[in-house]
């Protein structure tokens, strides 16, 4: 694969093989940002679990202290006076069957995160197949299904990030933007890593954190020294 100049030149910079310190690898990748752009800056992490075993799946939510920089167009299914809450609480979208309809319909999309209450679950339920291969289903483990939609509504908007196995047993999850600095870049790197470490499941045996890497959208991965997590 061909990379241009810019990641060439930050490429540079970073020791190949080498493992980093967090605070170090951070501080790296924030100067590899070099884009027009704000970019991203992703943490990549590879479980020694297999998630193909019930018992051995990690997923969970945790709200970012700083925000992931992003505005989040929040959607949310809830009928009377939930459905005010959620409008209250800053929700772009709320909605009920006819929500739905225009999903299913019109192929409408234009949300970023979708929070249900209970008993809508069974609406909600006939839009798996569109939202399902999108990582937008609501679960109860990722506190989107939910009576208390207010509280979900204002996290979603204040940065909560749900984190789950892909196939591969690797997490991939924003932390922040490049312009956030090294600082608070930390904070939401250590809270983030700090509920990965503590979601590990008791069915998990040897080293549990193979590999962690962090990256801007368009620069290259540092990789961060696993063994300080001593999981």
């Amino acid at each position: 694969m061909k990379h241009g100049k810019k990641y060439q030149d930050s490429a540079k910079t970073i020791e190949r093989g080498n493992l980093y310190d967090v605070k170090e690898a951070i501080e790296l990748c924030a100067k590899c940002a070099k884009a027009k752009f704000d970019e991203t800056v992703e943490l990549h992490v590879r479980l020694g679990v297999d998630s193909r075993h019930a018992d051995q799946q990690v997923r969970g939510a945790v709200v970012l202290p700083n925000g992931t920089g992003k505005k989040v167009r929040v959607c949310v299914f809830a009928k009377g006076d939930n459905a005010k809450a959620a409008e209250d609480a800053g929700a772009e979208i709320v909605g009920a069957e006819d929500l739905m309809q225009k999903i299913q319909g019109e192929g409408f999309m234009d949300f970023d995160v979708v929070i249900a209450t209970p008993d809508m679950m069974g609406i909600v339920g006939r839009l798996g197949k569109i939202l399902g291969p999108r990582g937008l289903m609501p679960n109860p483990k990722a506190g989107t299904v939910t009576p208390d939609v207010a509280k979900a509504v204002t996290e979603a908007k204040a940065g909560k990030i749900e984190y789950r196995l892909d196939k591969t047993n690797i997490i991939h999850c924003p932390i922040g933007k490049a312009s956030f600095g090294a600082e608070k870049l930390q904070e939401n790197f250590d809270t983030l890593m700090g509920a990965i470490v503590k979601a590990k499941p008791a069915a998990a045996k040897g080293q549990y954190i193979k590999s962690c890497v962090l990256a801007t959208t368009m620069g290259p991965g540092v990789r961060i020294n696993p063994s300080r997590f001593g999981v």
